[in-house]
């Protein structure tokens, strides 16, 4: 597997020397993150064939079987103040859909904010995390999980309506190794414009969102709030409008959308 990733990346591709992989591991986040601690470089990638304690947002678990997904985590380094990176989940998924597309061939849309999706079915996640040495950004941990090969039936009962695979809808296996890389080289170009296109990718970020113009439903807690989503701000939150006139901007919290997840 890690030959053929590396083999898959071009010749330009810089951070070749920082990629390892391992079979099976608690969660390549974590892990990451020890090793940013001492000193790892920037454009570390880690990979696993599995994860046993694989994490999504609001602290949920990851599914990662063996063999059917890409669970990869990269380490960068931004030389900029933490409150100048509010929009890198949105980045990070701008980044994802291009390497689906690259890969499989279709290009997946995002639900607010970090699932990748197509129809009503969830195909991936993101998980970003910054670590801080006071008020410092010391690094950045971004970790995504993309279903690649699983069938319906890989999947456990309570997640068959809601969950997808590349391959279910390409209608053919999807290679994980070219996932894997295509989703490097993304991430690469992402961190070189990661400060400087934030409009751009705002753009494309708010094309693919499949959230906007939809029902939705927050929920904080015991506390749940219906509205419509209107649009993506220039830190990457959700403007969602609760009645007539009052739109509020949305930056934490669960966004369920209308016909997606069970949400009727």
């Amino acid at each position: 597997m890690e030959e053929e990733i590396l083999g898959l990346l071009p010749n330009s591709y810089p951070w070749k020397e920082h990629f390892h992989y391992v079979s099976t591991i608690g969660s390549t986040n974590d892990q990451l993150k020890t090793w940013a601690a001492e000193g790892a470089p920037q454009g570390t990638v880690l990979l696993a064939g599995t994860q046993t304690g694989g994490r999504g947002r609001l602290g949920r678990s990851f599914h990662s079987p063996a063999g059917t997904g890409v669970y990869l985590s990269m380490l960068l380094r931004p030389d900029c103040a933490p409150d100048q990176l509010m929009h890198l989940t949105c980045a990070v998924a701008d980044a994802m859909v291009t390497a689906v597309e690259e890969a499989a061939g279709f290009r997946p849309g995002i639900k607010w904010t970090n699932d990748l999706v197509y129809g009503k079915r969830k195909l991936g996640g993101i998980l970003t995390e910054l670590g801080l040495d006071g008020s410092r950004l010391d690094y950045v941990i971004i970790g995504v999980g993309i279903n690649c090969l699983q069938t319906p039936e890989d999947f456990p009962p309570e997640l068959r309506d809601m969950a997808g695979s590349l391959s279910m809808i390409a209608g053919h296996p999807v290679s994980p190794a070219r996932l894997a890389a295509a989703m490097m080289k993304a991430l690469h170009t992402m961190s070189g414009t990661l400060l400087t296109d934030k409009d751009a990718m705002l753009r494309r970020y708010r094309r693919d969102c499949i959230t906007l113009g939809t029902e939705v439903s927050l929920v904080r807690g015991e506390e749940i709030r219906h509205g419509k989503a209107l649009d993506i701000d220039q830190d990457g939150g959700l403007l969602v409008e609760f009645a007539p006139g009052q739109v509020e901007t949305v930056s934490s919290g669960e966004i369920s959308v209308r016909g997606m997840y069970g949400y009727v």
